[in-house]
């Protein structure tokens, strides 16, 4: 029986854990002027405008991490994914980049 998909939030420690770990794939669903003035370094940029979830560049079984700038753009980016067929877990960055940064994790500014 195929995997279902599912959508799950997850905190900025548990992601900031993931990443430093090597575990999963930050797919920042801003705009690309949003992610030039400020961005979390391991984003990968795919903005929702223009979202397809065929171009991500997911491997290893990572696991596949969406953020926005308060959690809102993921939720719909997540449902993209999820009706392109993906199988598994799609993780939301709960609170998305202003919590990573309230967090006390670095961001970077233009």
């Amino acid at each position: 029986m195929a995997e279902t998909c599912k959508e799950e939030f997850v905190d900025a420690a548990t992601v900031n854990s993931w990443l430093e770990a090597g575990e999963a794939l930050l797919i920042d669903v801003r705009e690309a002027h949003e992610h030039k003035l400020a961005r979390i370094e391991a984003a990968n940029l795919n903005p929702l405008s223009s979202f397809d979830p065929k171009v991500l560049p997911i491997k290893d079984n990572k696991k596949i991490i969406f953020h926005c700038a308060s959690g809102v753009r993921c939720g719909i980016a997540a449902k993209k994914m999820m009706s392109s067929g993906h199988e598994g877990t799609i993780y939301r960055l709960q609170g998305g980049i202003q919590a990573w940064h309230e967090a006390g994790y670095p961001i970077l500014f233009e």
